[in-house]
């Protein structure tokens, strides 16, 4: 292979923003802040993927408001006080050539839970839990309490939210933002016919269950600068029947893009505990390659890719603009050092790590 035309090492841009590679760190849940604070954990974590030569590296999904966390332990970017450190992260990041990008986020009726770690159940109240919100009063589990349904007062209250995270993630130096509308998250919950049973203009036919998802970009586009790239994550299916699918996953990309959303992130599945996943090497690259081919939108594929190969021909047969990795770079904070060497490509490591390569 020439190292010409190594295309997962070719540059991509987007707007005004180039990446120096397809390589993108996912955007993972560490689980590790108090009151939605990044800190020193965060800052080497992000830090040694951009050291280790990935084109983007992406902040875990960062609640736009204190009852939008997954648990007590995630990110948050719902107040200012959280934008010094973020800046120090984002400075980092770019000091060493990559692109720093966040997430930002509500976890809807999947809040207020334990850490993976220590079961991840629901938090009772008596023990810090709070009152979770969705669209409709489902619990995603039969065991969780019951989620409050949102007024269209409290949606437009979010909305605000996600707009307000997006200023502070510009304060904080972040040059890119992605919405959060994936794995069974409020966005999500808007989304799928499973968990949307409502009767106004928000739920019921597809046009009324993507009108959250839409305001959101439209409300973060005014203040994200045009220059600035804004990606969407999107869970492609629910993988249950009767739930939201690939097709309605290409319509909503026809409908973000002129609002101004310039890449689908395309995962899958979260929604329901009835899911069956077909897992396997690139099982969500479909999707990705859909979206892309159906709505004429860059996208980028994620799960289960862990070879340079694999990576490099998903880029090169054009089934998507980006590979976004999360378990491999947990494994490796280096892979894309690795996966130059391996396929031939010109990405020099860190001064300080050259007598290694």
């Amino acid at each position: 292979m020439s190292a010409n035309h190594i295309h997962l090492f070719s540059p991509f841009t987007v707007r005004e923003v180039t990446f120096r590679n397809r390589i993108a760190v996912s955007p993972m849940c560490q689980y590790s802040s108090e009151d939605g604070f990044a800190n020193d954990w965060h800052l080497v974590h992000l830090g040694s993927r951009a050291a280790g030569g990935a084109g983007l590296v992406m902040m875990e999904a960062s609640a736009v408001d204190a009852r939008g966390r997954i648990s007590p332990a995630d990110m948050g970017i719902w107040k200012d006080d959280h934008i010094e450190f973020l800046s120090r992260i984002a400075r980092y990041i770019h000091a060493r050539g990559a692109v720093a990008g966040i997430q930002l986020a509500h976890a809807g009726r999947k809040a207020s839970v334990r850490t993976p770690w220590d079961g991840g159940a629901a938090i009772p109240a008596s023990e810090g839990g709070w009152q979770t919100a969705a669209p409709s009063p489902i619990p995603f589990r039969p065991e969780d309490p019951a989620p409050e349904e949102l007024t269209p007062a409290g949606i437009a209250e979010v909305v605000k939210s996600f707009r307000d995270a997006a200023t502070r993630a510009l304060e904080a130096g972040f040059r890119l933002v992605e919405i959060h509308g994936a794995h069974g998250y409020l966005a999500h919950e808007f989304l799928s016919p499973l968990s949307n049973h409502r009767a106004d203009s928000y739920g019921g036919s597809c046009e009324n269950r993507i009108r959250f998802t839409l305001e959101v970009a439209a409300a973060i586009r005014e203040v994200w600068p045009e220059r600035l790239p804004l990606f969407l994550r999107i869970s492609a299916t629910d993988w249950v029947p009767g739930g939201w699918d690939i097709a309605d996953s290409v319509e909503l990309a026809r409908r973000v893009k002129p609002l101004g959303v310039d890449l689908v992130d395309c995962s899958s599945g979260g929604l329901s505990m009835d899911q069956k996943i077909p897992m396997g090497p690139g099982y969500q690259v479909p999707f990705a390659e859909r979206v892309r081919r159906e709505a004429a939108i860059a996208t980028g594929a994620v799960g289960m890719i862990t070879t340079p190969r694999q990576a490099e021909e998903i880029i090169r047969s054009g089934q998507a603009d980006l590979v976004l990795l999360a378990r491999e770079f947990l494994r490796d904070p280096y892979f894309p050092l690795h996966a130059a060497k391996e396929l031939g490509a010109d990405l020099k490591p860190p001064l300080q790590y050259g007598r290694a390569f």
